[in-house]
């Protein structure tokens, strides 16, 4: 299963440039991941279009997981053979409601307000929890 990460807008700061890239190393260790910057919600609407890709849409409105349910998540997808899965952050506005129509599921990181950027920060740090928890890695237990 391949993992598609996007993200509405143009990075500002570079520590969030260095958290999103060391986190994309970090779960190439366990499936495929690419980063994918576009300059619109449109833009990523246009992206469903070209290929088979399940949907997951970061906003306020969706399911909160724990870890391990994410973990259960991406071992459900994997086991359906879910070709790829593409976990998009919106913009500081969020996403429509035909982007949270077009969504396969929307997952919440949380009641709490978290600037864009951050949130894909977190969101990739929680695949990579996911995929360590999967394999038994001691990463989620901090040994």
């Amino acid at each position: 299963m391949k993992l598609r990460i996007a993200w509405i807008g143009k990075t500002k700061t570079p520590a969030i440039e260095s958290l999103t890239a060391e986190y994309l190393k970090r779960l190439e260790r366990y499936t495929a991941a690419e980063p994918l910057q576009l300059p619109s919600e449109a833009a990523l609407l246009k992206q469903l279009e070209k290929s088979r890709v399940t949907l997951v849409l970061l906003d306020a409105r969706g399911r909160q997981l724990s870890s391990e349910q994410l973990a259960e998540f991406l071992q459900q997808h994997q086991d359906r053979g879910t070709p790829e899965l593409l976990f998009a952050v919106g913009g500081p506005d969020g996403f429509s409601g035909a982007a949270r129509q077009r969504a396969a599921f929307q997952l919440s990181l949380g009641k709490m307000t978290l600037p864009h950027e951050l949130a894909r920060v977190i969101l990739l740090e929680q695949l990579y929890r996911g995929f360590t928890i999967l394999k038994g890695h001691p990463y989620h237990l901090g040994h």
